[in-house]
């Protein structure tokens, strides 16, 4: 996401740090290729002309003149001025603090949360996926309710979700109406405990009046604490112009943006709070059940304009490691020992951390060599195939890889579906991990702090 304008963004500022004193022609120029950068990512034009009018106004004021370094003085006008067109004024923006993402819940249980959007949108995906976080991470119970009864096997849908991610969905009965199943559900969730209920109501290919009445009808019979409108930020300024819609005509408290892995303007989610108002709450990410995450305006800042989110780096990888399984390997670590079924772990960690471009592209100052990194050709899939090789072998083949003669890895590469050149690339990458290791052990603690990291590099890496 935001992929096109961060590259135009950071080509500008390059320019501007090189310089060392701007004039207003200079910063004129600047704006100028902002102004191109935010059009060009589908960002609305109002957006684009109050953004580039307020960071013109302080980018020729006397501070950045006087500054010792203008051109970063520059990147961070135009970074708080991001990070208030994504979270608007009202959530204590520059001078502030950043509002925390997430869905807020403060109300009595069981807090009604409502669904509202377009067909195809990933409302009732998006809804599982909620779910799924506020049960994991929140330990919420949580009830998740279909209002779908247009779309066929619609509510069946949602009932394989929640079988998929351990979460309750209300039972199905035939011929309810929405607001009958939304009441029903609301019932349940008061005499059996829940603390949230979702309601996942019905959409249509485009906004028409019968939606809206439907929707509003749903609305005023469950006073839900929560409207969250699911719009899919592919399609643009047409996602800006639903939401417009059902924040008029239904009262939306929040928004979440689908498919934003796939999105590389970025345009609707520049757009989306400042043409209604309402704040992005969270980001579906890909495809994957868990693959949503809160909206952090001030981080998303941060990724477009190079600075790296490693605040949310550090939480992903709180999120998915296995604590036992950690401090079991930092033992083996201390003993200098590590084996194939370790080397597996460690993939596994790496891919439920979403694979290496995801990680990438948390880390500070990443936009300088993402040609480099997109002339490397990483291979997602690399992972996948690394464990299927590691599982091709015997147990007592991955505790002592010397075994691993030539005819062993013509069987686990056949087994694997690889080539017997990338299970040695896979043993190449295992000896020098266990190399480190080794030197660990032998360095101790005192060693490295003498010696420092470049003593545990492979001689390939030393200068």
């Amino acid at each position: 996401m935001f992929e096109s304008l961060s590259n135009r963004l950071n080509d500008t500022f390059d320019r501007l740090r090189r310089r060392g004193t701007l004039s207003e022609d200079d910063v004129g120029a600047a704006m100028r290729e902002i102004r191109i950068a935010l059009l060009e990512a589908d960002v609305a034009l109002p957006v684009v002309r109050d953004f580039v009018s307020g960071v013109r106004a302080e980018a020729v004021g006397q501070q950045v003149v006087r500054s010792v370094t203008p051109g970063q003085m520059v990147v961070k006008i135009v970074h708080d001025h991001l990070v208030s067109v994504l979270a608007g004024e009202t959530d204590g923006m520059r001078g502030g603090p950043e509002p925390v993402g997430g869905l807020d819940l403060n109300a009595p249980a069981p807090v009604a949360v409502m669904l509202v959007g377009l067909q195809g949108s990933g409302k009732t995906t998006t809804a599982a996926k909620i779910a799924l976080r506020l049960k994991t991470r929140d330990r919420k119970k949580v009830l998740m309710a279909s209002l779908d009864v247009q779309r066929p096997a619609a509510q069946e849908q949602l009932a394989q979700l929640g079988r998929q991610t351990g979460v309750d969905t209300l039972p199905i009965i035939k011929d309810q109406r929405p607001v009958e199943i939304a009441r029903r559900a609301l019932q349940t969730g008061r005499t059996e405990g829940y603390d949230v209920v979702m309601l996942d109501t019905a959409g249509r290919l485009h906004v028409d009046e019968e939606l809206m009445i439907e929707v509003a009808a749903v609305r005023d019979a469950t006073t839900p604490h929560q409207t969250l409108l699911v719009a899919d930020s592919m399609t643009g300024q047409d996602a800006v112009n639903v939401a417009k819609s059902f924040t008029d005509r239904v009262g939306v408290t929040g928004i979440v943006l689908t498919r934003t892995d796939g999105d590389a303007r970025g345009g609707a989610a520049l757009s989306m709070r400042h043409v209604t108002g309402k704040p992005i709450v969270f980001i579906g990410t890909g495809e994957k059940i868990d693959a949503i995450e809160p909206f952090h305006p001030g981080r998303v800042a941060g990724r477009i304009l190079g600075m790296g989110d490693v605040v949310s780096l550090v939480e992903k990888a709180a999120e998915t490691a296995d604590q036992d399984e950690a401090e079991r390997l930092a033992k083996k670590f201390e003993q200098g020992q590590f084996d194939l079924d370790d080397l597996a772990g460690q993939l596994r960690q790496l891919r439920r951390m979403g694979g290496m471009s995801s990680m990438l592209g948390m880390l500070p100052g990443i936009g300088k060599i993402k040609k480099q990194i997109d002339a490397a050709n990483i291979d997602e899939k690399l992972l996948v195939r690394q464990e299927a090789i590691i599982s091709s072998m015997t147990a007592r083949e991955r505790k002592n890889p010397n075994l691993l003669n030539g005819s062993r890895r013509r069987r686990i590469a056949a087994g694997a579906g690889v080539g017997v050149p990338e299970v040695n690339r896979l043993m190449k990458q295992y000896t020098d991990m266990a190399g480190m290791m080794k030197k660990m052990k032998k360095l101790g603690q005192k060693g490295l702090m003498r010696h420092g990291m470049q003593a545990l590099m492979p001689g390939g890496f030393r200068h």
